[in-house]
């Protein structure tokens, strides 16, 4: 994976845990004016992870956003 895949991949990461609206709003007054037509390049990887989500979706292997952070806040406490 190249480096700016794995950059992009922790920036991901990161903002999905953010809760704080202002915060979302700042960020995304940033990122607003990149060329956001410029189509996407998936590694094999994320494309592969991709259609495992897809397929996890009609075989309805779903959680809600609740039971996911009680599921990682139970397992970062066990490390």
């Amino acid at each position: 994976m190249s480096q700016d895949d794995i950059l992009r991949n922790s920036l991901i990461h990161k903002l999905m845990a953010i809760n704080d609206l202002t915060y979302l709003k700042a960020l995304h007054k940033i990122v607003e004016p990149y060329n956001t037509k410029t189509p996407l390049a998936f590694t094999p990887e994320q494309k592969r992870m991709l259609e495992m989500s897809e397929k996890d979706i009609e075989n309805g292997r779903l959680i809600s956003q609740d039971d996911l952070e009680k599921e990682i806040t139970r397992w970062l406490n066990e490390k």
